[in-house]
């Protein structure tokens, strides 16, 4: 007996995707490097990037017009080897590298038919994140991008990630854009029929920290994916910063200390989720008949 097919296309694929600074790792990327360049970080943006910010300039154009005026007048110029080693030493939080297989095997238990692919969406600068010890588990990886010079020398930022162009991303990756001839298709969410979505938003998964968030935080809420913010392990979450920011259409599934070790509250979360996630998508799969 054949089943009636279900109304909606199935996608068999669930997105994790994760902010850097201060998500998986504790640093802040840009000022670790400023402290790698012997620079004081404080002193920096006070007496560089301030005044370029109160000018009116974009946060991410200003670091990056600083940056390079800085490499100029160094003999020991800022290239990109320099941004590498960076991310190699990059300090990670506690089981983050552990999280990427954990979280395939909660998929694996549930569906050996269901694919679970990990992306970031980084403010920083992507260059360093790419050599993070965990960047081979990603699909792939978004930031602040320089262009470079004959020699690797740092010469002019090629593209900056603003908390608004965070959410064009999550709507990349949901179509399966991923190559940069591809990148400015503009097209409306709502009008991409079901079978051509690469992932559907509903089976996104998003964890970031910060203001930054706020806005894929709304895109989550509103297509019925899940939020998870995450605050310093040390703090209290209703200290977290950037809660009275959070309004009513931007609410979190869930507001959790930043620790990926096994049966931590951010774990749990992560594992719930995608098990809910591949769960309905197993549903799916038997009105399919599969």
């Amino acid at each position: 007996m054949n089943k009636p097919k279900a109304t909606f296309a199935l996608s068999n694929r669930i997105a994790v995707v994760f902010d850097f600074d201060e998500t998986l790792t504790p640093e802040d990327s840009f000022q670790s490097l400023l402290r790698d360049l012997d620079l004081d970080a404080d002193k920096f943006e006070s007496e560089h990037i301030q005044p370029l910010l109160d000018q009116g300039w974009e946060k991410y154009l200003a670091r990056a017009y600083c940056l390079v005026k800085e490499s100029h007048q160094r003999n020991d110029k800022i290239t990109k080897d320099r941004l590498a080693q960076v991310g190699q030493n990059i300090t990670l939080y506690d089981g983050t590298q552990g999280l990427f297989s954990s979280l395939q095997d909660t998929i694996k238990a549930v569906s050996p038919e269901i694919e679970l692919e990990f992306y970031l969406i980084s403010g920083g600068f992507v260059d360093i994140s790419r050599n993070a010890a965990i960047a081979k588990d990603f699909k792939c990886m978004w930031g602040c991008e320089f262009h470079y010079t004959e020699t690797d020398e740092i010469d002019f930022i090629k593209a900056q990630m603003t908390h608004i162009e965070k959410t064009r991303y999550l709507y990349y990756l949901s179509k399966g854009i991923d190559t940069q001839n591809e990148k400015d298709l503009v097209y409306s969410y709502q009008d991409i029929p079901d079978n051509e979505l690469h992932v559907p938003l509903d089976q996104v998964i998003y964890i970031g920290d910060g203001a930054s968030d706020i806005p894929c935080f709304t895109v989550m809420k509103e297509y019925g994916g899940v939020a998870i913010g995450i605050y310093p392990r040390d703090s209290d979450p209703s200290k977290w910063k950037y809660l009275e920011h959070v309004s009513s259409s931007q609410r979190l599934s869930n507001l959790v200390p930043a620790s990926y070790e096994k049966d931590s509250e951010l774990m749990r979360s992560l594992s719930l989720s995608v098990e809910y996630i591949a769960k309905k998508i197993a549903l799916r799969q038997m009105s399919f008949g599969e």
